[in-house]
Formats: C-alpha cells, structure tokens, sequence
C-alpha cells in the first residue's frame, strides 16, 4: 500500500430533527391540549485512534463523512430518535487541522482516544414546550439547528523512540532490516527509501522500541533538493537520533563534512530537534581492519570536537550491534516519558492494583479538585474537662428551691421509718376481701 502522510477531508455532522405540531385528540377529553414532541439530536463525528492504521491511504478514496440526522418529532409527546455518531478511524500520531483557520483542533496520541471533528445539531422544539396560561393551543415549533461542517487537513506523524539520520546509502535501511523484521527495500543506488518506514526492535524478553528509517538528506534539502525535508516531521517524536556515517564513502567526500551537512539541514528544519540527543554511528567497519576503522572514527570524532556517544558496527557482518542496540534500550528506558496526568472519571492504575473501588478513587479526586473557601475556617475548640472535685448541679424541686443531697444516715431512718408502718398494718386490712360469686 503507498504510503500517504497528509490528506483533505470534509466533515458535516447530522442537524437536528424537527418539532411536531400536535393535538391531542380522544374521545370524552376535550380540549386536550398540545402534545406535539421535540426532534432528536443530530450525530456527532469523532476521530478514533486505530492502533491497526500506519498511513492515511484510506483517505484517498473516501473524503466525505456526513453523520445522520435526527428524527422529527411526533404526536402523543413522542420524541424523534437522536441521529448515530459517525467513528472516523486515524492513525496514531495523527493531527488534526482545520483547512480554514490552520487552528490545531487535537492529535491522536494514544490507543482509544477520541476528538470531537463536528458537533451534531440541537433538536427542534415541539409545540407542548410553548403552552402557557394566556396560549393553551399553540401553532408553534422549532426546526433542529444544522451540524457542523468543515474541512480538515490530516498530517501524520509516525511514533517511534529512535530515529535514523544520514545521507543516501549510509546503511538506515540495512540496519533496520538486521535488527527488526521490517523489510525495507535495500540497492545500491541513492534514494531507495521513498517514504518513513518504522521498525520494532526486540532486545530481549518484554525489552524493545521502536525504530524509524528515513529518507536520506543531501545538502540543500531545506530548500527542496532530493526528497526535501518533508519525512523530517516523522522524527520529531522521537527521543533518540542515531545519526549513520559511512566511514569509508564510495564518492570519497570528507566523513567530517558529510556529518556536518546533515546537522546543517537539521537544524534549518528545527533548532529544537537539533537540540536533541544525537549518537554517531560509523556503519561498514566491515570494508576495512578493525585498527583502520577505530582509527578513521577517532580522527573523525576529535575533528568535530564531539562530546556525545559514539558507535562502530556494519549491518552486515552485525559487527557491534548488539553493543549498540542494549546500549539505546537502556537509555529509551531511563529517559521513558512520565505517565500521562489521570483524568477525571478514569480508573487509576494504582487503585486497580491495590483493589480500591475506582468510584471511591475519583471521590477523592473530585473532592481534592474542589476549589478551597477564601475564608479560612476556624479550628474547633477542644471541650473543657469537668473538674474530678467539682459535684453535679442539684436538682430543683418544684418550689424551685434546691433538694439537699440525701446522707447515708438519713436515708437508713428512712428505711426504718417504712418498715415499722407497714407491720403496724392489721391483716384484715392487708387481706383483700372475697368476691362473692353471682348465682
């Protein structure tokens, strides 16, 4: 399939249905009043991030994508259906550009993410939204309000950890085809690599990244020579620049002069990438003795006054590679990029692993989000201990005089007292008396 990184599209989402003017009309109901529904909502598109997709070919074809519309209204308040959402799926490392206004509208960065390319239109008003006191029978209803339409410009920008640079016939292709199962084609004329291709390279077990190869640059690209630097946007994700010397060039052009070119149209493409980390790379050791290659490499590395790392292998022989290749797992590794910020409403990961309800995580996160009151609020009062030497409040008595505390002493006479009463009781009076029964 050819490979495509840009494309035109028109995007035209679904306008809302229309209201119903509608009465009702049943037997033994007069005057029923209006019961006209509203429309439905028309369909949104959105652009879905498809882990399956590398090129936007798809789009050659097929540049239109319109979304359906919602129903009308109808009577015995019956709501038209909402129009479905169209899903428009991209590739990873797609943006997103608005043809008019050149404004970013969003870039496709993870697996599953959505952007939101044309809002559906609102639903129209049936006429029961306009009765009122003084307009029991209203004629009246809204029609939806369209969707959106626009045109977008797509441009791709492949996601690899680790780019090649380097003139035609540097050996970009070779290497990526000795260290991952890609397939690029291979000759030995200038320009074979027409179009970026990525590459997955396995170091050892639940250890790889991702490598892209391409097109070379020759002097002048910045200005349209050879391919140009339009493929230069696909390294811009990448973290790492393996930069690829061939120590012994077939035209016999100075391997100082050759590296110094590349960084030239480099940093005329962009200041920031040239910023980023570079490791030179010496590739076909193989032509020559190891003592002559290290010793063409040195002299080349101390006449750049180079101060990064610095790499001998072949692509063919894999002389060095292996050195070379854990070499960059470990630095991908140590600078990997830190986790995306949780979004509100998605299950944390440390939750998931701690088995924490994730309702009970975004609690927590919705409640530290809150914004705080201005006005600081007051620390509570510790309460006062009651002293242990300090007795209770006496009670009252219904005079409103306070009850003196009963002694012990007071309260044995008084047992006494009641004692002695009750036994003076005669038995008689004690006894209760026989109920006679009735005949």
């Amino acid at each position: 399939m050819k490979f495509v990184d840009e494309a035109t599209i028109r995007v035209e989402a679904g306008a809302g249905g229309k209201g119903c003017i509608s009465f009702r009309r049943e037997k033994y109901v007069p005057f029923g009043g209006p019961d006209g529904g509203d429309g439905g909502d028309g369909g949104t598109i959105w652009a879905v991030a498809d882990p399956n997709l590398n090129t936007l070919a798809d789009f050659r074809f097929n540049r239109a994508f319109r979304a359906e519309r919602g129903g009308d209204g109808e009577g015995s308040n019956c709501r038209g259906g909402n129009g479905a959402d169209l899903d428009v799926p991209m590739p990873l490392g797609t943006l997103v550009y608005d043809q008019g206004t050149d404004e970013l509208i969003g870039e496709l960065t993870y697996i599953g993410q959505r952007i939101k390319l044309a809002q559906g239109g609102f639903h129209g008003l049936g006429n029961v939204r306009f009765k009122s006191s003084v307009n029991r029978a209203p004629y009246k209803a809204t029609k939806g309000s369209p969707g959106e339409a626009r045109d977008l410009r797509l441009e791709l920008s492949l996601m690899a950890d680790v780019g090649l640079l380097g003139l035609p016939n540097a050996g970009k292709s070779t290497l990526l085809a000795a260290v991952s199962a890609a397939r690029p084609k291979i000759a030995d004329y200038p320009f074979t690599t027409l179009y970026p291709q990525p590459g997955v390279v396995a170091v050892g077990p639940l250890r790889s990244f991702v490598m892209m190869d391409i097109p070379g640059l020759i002097e002048g690209a910045a200005t349209g020579a050879g391919l140009g630097i339009r493929f230069l946007k696909h390294i811009q994700r990448t973290r790492l620049l393996l930069h690829l010397v061939d120590i012994l060039p077939p035209d016999g052009s100075d391997v100082v002069g050759n590296i110094q070119t590349i960084n030239a149209e480099l940093r005329q493409f962009s200041e920031e990438l040239a910023g980023r980390d570079q490791w030179l790379v010496f590739n076909k050791i193989d032509q020559l003795s190891p003592d002559e290659a290290r010793a063409l490499a040195e002299k080349a590395v101390k006449k750049l006054k180079w101060k990064g790392r610095w790499f001998m292998i072949s692509g063919v022989s894999r002389a060095g590679l292996d050195e070379l290749l854990n070499e960059v797992m470990d630095w991908v590794q140590v600078h990997a990029p830190k986790a995306a910020p949780q979004r509100l409403g998605e299950p944390d990961a440390a939750a998931v692993e701690a088995d924490v309800p994730a309702e009970a995580v975004v609690a927590a996160r919705r409640a530290k989000a809150r914004p705080k009151s201005k006005v600081a609020a007051k620390p509570a009062q510790p309460r006062k201990a009651a002293k242990a030497t300090r007795s209770p409040p006496a009670k009252k008595s219904a005079a409103g005089k306070a009850a003196k505390p009963v002694t012990a002493g007071k309260a044995k006479k008084r047992a006494q007292r009641v004692k002695s009463a009750s036994a003076a009781r005669p038995a008689a009076r004690r006894a209760k008396p026989a109920v006679k029964k009735k005949r």
